[in-house]
C-alpha cells in the first residue's frame, strides 16, 4: 500500500506530491497522470504569468495563496534556474466606467497590501507610449515565466526524493473503504504507461483539473444539492509579430468584469521575448479540444444535462454572444486590443495555441470563483482551481496536504 497517491500532473499535483514528500522525506507517493507528459493542459498553456493579486477579495483564498504563491515561484525558479522577469502591470481604464471600477479595483489591492502606483492618461502614455487610457493602476509585483518548466522541475524533484511520476495511464474508478483508497488505472500507449492496473494507498488526492467533476463523482463528493459541473471556456489567443515584441515593457490588461471570473484580452510579453494577446473566454464544446470548433460529445451531453449550463446562458447572453462574435472575427477580437493599443492592426494578430479553463459551476449558475476543495476520509478532491492557480501552486499544495492530514 503506497501512503499517496496524487491524481493529475499539472502544476497543483506535482506541488502536492513535492510537498508531501518535502513533508514526509521516503513517503511512497506516486503521481499518475493521463497524458504522455506533465503540464499538458491548463499549466501548458496560460499566459505564463505570475499574478500578484490584485483582483481577489481580501482575506480570501485566492488573496493569500497568490500572495504567497508569487513569492513561493520566484524562489522556486531561483534554486532551479527556471526564467523569470518581473515585469509589472498595468490594469488600464478606457471608459468612465471603467475609471469608476479601477477605483474599486485600487482599494481592494491596498487591502491585499500590495506597492501600487496610480497613474493619469498622461501618465500612461508617458510610460508605455503605445498604450492609451483614462487612468491605469501599476502593479509592481507581477512577472513571468514557464510553468510548463516548472511542473518538469517539479516532477524531477518527485523522482529524486524517491516518489514515482506515471504518464499515459488514466484513472477509471475510486474506491475507498476503512482501510486505505483503491485507484483503478488504465495504461494508455504513450511511454510510462506500463505498471499495474491498479494502486492502493492511504491517502489519495486528485487534481484532475478539466476532469475534476468526473472524479470528484467517483468518490461520491459531487452530488445533491453542491453538485457542479467543469464548463470548459476556451482561451484563444494571438501572438504579435517579432518586429512588435518592444510594444509594451509591461503587461497591460483592461479593466475586468466583476460579475465574471475572467481578465479579459491583454498583450502578456512572454518568457521567450515575445509578446503574446489574450485569452477571450468562449464556451468550449471539448473539455481538452484545443482547436477551434472542437466538440466532444460526451461533454456536450454534459453540458446539455445540466441545469447550471443553462442559467448562465439566461444570465451572460450578452456576453456570450459578443465573445463568440469576436472568437469567429479577427476584426472584433482586435477591436477588443485596438481599446488600449490602437496602433494594432490585423496584420499583427499572429495564430497561437489556444488555452482551456475549468470553470467550475453549481446547479443554480454560480461561477464559482474562489478555489473548492472536498474531501472524504481518504480522498482530497481539488475541485476548482481556477487563476491564479499556476502562481498560488505552492501554498495550495500545503492547504492540500493540510486538509489531508487533518481527514486522517
Amino acid at each position: 500500500m503506497r501512503d499517496v497517491v496524487v491524481v493529475g500532473g499539472g502544476i497543483v499535483g506535482l506541488a502536492t506530491a513535492y510537498e508531501v514528500l518535502r513533508r514526509r522525506p521516503g513517503a511512497d507517493v506516486l503521481v499518475v497522470e493521463k497524458e504522455s507528459e506533465v503540464a499538458r493542459h491548463q499549466t501548458g498553456h496560460n499566459s505564463g504569468v505570475i499574478h500578484a493579486g490584485v483582483y481577489y477579495a481580501p482575506g480570501s483564498l485566492k488573496a493569500r495563496f497568490c500572495t504567497e504563491g508569487a513569492a513561493a515561484t520566484r524562489e522556486f525558479c531561483t534554486e532551479h534556474g527556471i526564467p523569470f522577469v518581473d515585469t509589472g502591470k498595468l490594469v488600464v481604464a478606457t471608459t468612465p466606467v471603467e475609471v469608476a471600477r479601477l477605483a474599486d479595483l485600487t482599494e481592494r489591492a491596498r487591502a491585499n497590501g500590495l506597492a501600487l502606483t496610480s497613474l493619469s492618461g498622461a501618465e500612461l502614455r508617458e510610460r508605455e507610449p503605445h498604450v492609451a487610457g483614462l487612468a491605469a493602476l501599476h502593479v509592481h509585483a507581477t512577472g513571468i515565466t514557464d510553468y510548463a518548466a516548472v511542473c518538469r522541475a517539479l516532477a524531477s524533484e518527485v523522482v529524486a526524493a524517491g516518489g514515482e511520476v506515471r504518464t499515459s495511464t488514466a484513472v477509471t474508478s475510486i474506491d475507498e473503504d476503512t482501510d486505505g483508497v483503491r485507484v483503478t488505472l488504465e495504461p494508455g500507449n504513450g511511454a510510462g504507461g506500463s505498471g499495474p492496473d491498479s494502486e492502493t494507498a492511504r491517502r489519495v488526492v486528485v487534481c484532475a483539473g478539466l476532469q475534476a467533476d468526473r472524479l470528484a463523482a467517483m468518490s461520491g463528493v459531487n452530488d445533491g444539492p453542491g453538485a457542479f459541473r467543469i464548463v470548459p471556456f476556451r482561451g484563444e489567443y494571438f501572438r504579435l509579430p517579432a518586429s512588435r515584441g518592444g510594444i509594451v515593457s509591461t503587461l497591460i490588461y483592461p479593466v475586468p468584469d466583476p460579475e465574471l471570473p475572467f481578465l479579459g484580452v491583454h498583450l502578456t510579453r512572454t518568457i521567450d521575448g515575445g509578446v503574446t494577446v489574450g485569452p477571450n473566454a468562449v464556451l468550449g464544446l471539448s473539455r481538452e479540444g484545443y482547436r477551434k470548433g472542437s466538440v466532444d460529445l460526451r461533454d456536450l451531453a454534459d453540458l446539455a444535462r445540466f441545469p447550471g449550463t443553462w442559467q448562465v446562458a439566461r444570465t451572460h447572453w450578452r456576453t456570450g454572444l459578443a465573445e463568440q462574435r469576436d472568437s469567429w472575427s479577427r476584426r472584433g477580437y482586435l477591436r477588443l486590443v485596438q481599446r488600449y493599443c490602437p496602433e494594432l492592426t490585423l496584420e499583427d494578430l499572429l495564430p497561437e495555441p489556444a488555452g482551456i479553463r475549468a470553470q467550475a459551476v453549481l446547479r443554480d449558475g454560480t461561477l464559482l470563483h474562489d478555489f473548492l476543495v472536498r474531501r472524504t476520509a481518504r480522498t482530497v478532491h481539488v475541485c476548482n482551481a481556477p487563476s491564479p492557480a499556476a502562481t498560488s501552486a505552492f501554498p495550495i499544495a500545503r492547504h492540500i496536504v493540510d486538509v489531508a492530514t487533518a481527514a486522517a
